[in-house]
């Protein structure tokens, strides 16, 4: 379960999680006429499987997946009728990680410190569903919707992320900052919510000395001794010990939160910020 987060908790050392693809969640709750705030369902590769017990109207967005609603097919980005005793269907994406369930009232599950979003690093928040899991729907409704379709996500095959520099950019070889523009790397594994690891060429450090523990954000580019980037996403810790190289910009997040392990991805500089946040 996930929506907007939990802001404003950083100095508890609780950060804000919610949806990593928020653009996604935003939409799904818009096609069906939700207001911003209401909980939707995160799906990682697909794989759902939900009957509904009442009539309502649903919509999913995100890494698009074949859909089959009481064995026929429907199309994703738009809103979608069901039926009491409807059953959906939600097969592999093709492109892209995650895909985001949104239903008209959205899901009522209780809120943990404000939010219905489940944090994986922290282990806060509503339980990951399991099979058999029963889900209330909420009240969170707006004006019924008026859109009838939106344009679908992109997903490039090697997508780029532009790069504020900093806060430790000067921690770093200026060789290997340019290689980071230069060269591809490659998502592994190991990426989770938490962060996407990734594999490339290694960023060497010039200076080598210890880092106290300093403040994090989504989207910075964190360098453990390994010299493997770590891009931070929405359940990242509030302070890490590593260098920070570089911030993802903001409107990029999303594509990062989306990257397959084995696909390549670029990094790009950000021109400028303006208002804090990287500008192009």
């Amino acid at each position: 379960m996930q929506d907007l987060g939990r802001p404003g908790l950083a100095h508890l050392g609780i950060t804000r999680s919610g949806a990593v693809d928020r653009p996604s969640l935003l939409l799904a709750n818009r096609l069906v006429g939700n207001l911003t705030s209401a909980a939707a369902i995160e799906i990682t590769y697909g794989g759902l499987i939900v009957r509904f017990t009442h009539p309502g109207l649903i919509a999913l967005t995100g890494a698009p997946c074949p859909l089959e609603l009481s064995g026929r097919e429907i199309g994703m980005y738009a809103p979608v009728d069901v039926q009491a005793g409807a059953l959906l269907r939600v097969g592999a994406p093709t492109r892209g990680v995650r895909t985001y369930l949104g239903i008209r009232g959205g899901v009522d599950v209780p809120a943990v410190l404000g939010s219905r979003s489940r944090d994986t690093l922290a282990g806060i928040g509503p339980e990951p569903l399991v099979a058999g899991a029963r889900l209330a729907l909420g009240r969170e409704r707006s004006d019924p919707p008026t859109v009838d379709l939106a344009p679908h996500a992109r997903y490039a095959d090697e997508p780029e992320l532009h790069v504020l520099a900093g806060p430790r950019a000067d921690w770093f070889a200026t060789d290997a900052i340019l290689a980071l523009w230069a060269k591809t790397y490659e998502v592994t594994t190991d990426s989770d919510r938490v962060g996407v690891r990734l594999r490339g060429p290694a960023m060497r450090r010039h200076i080598t000395a210890e880092l106290p523990s300093e403040a994090v954000v989504a989207g910075g580019i964190q360098i453990p001794p390994s010299g493997q980037p770590v891009i931070f996403l929405a359940d990242h810790p509030v302070t890490g010990g590593y260098p920070v190289l570089g911030v993802v910009a903001v409107e990029d997040l999303p594509l990062a939160a989306q990257c397959r392990p084995g696909q390549r991805l670029r990094f790009r500089p950000a021109r400028r910020a303006v208002n804090g946040l990287p500008d192009r």
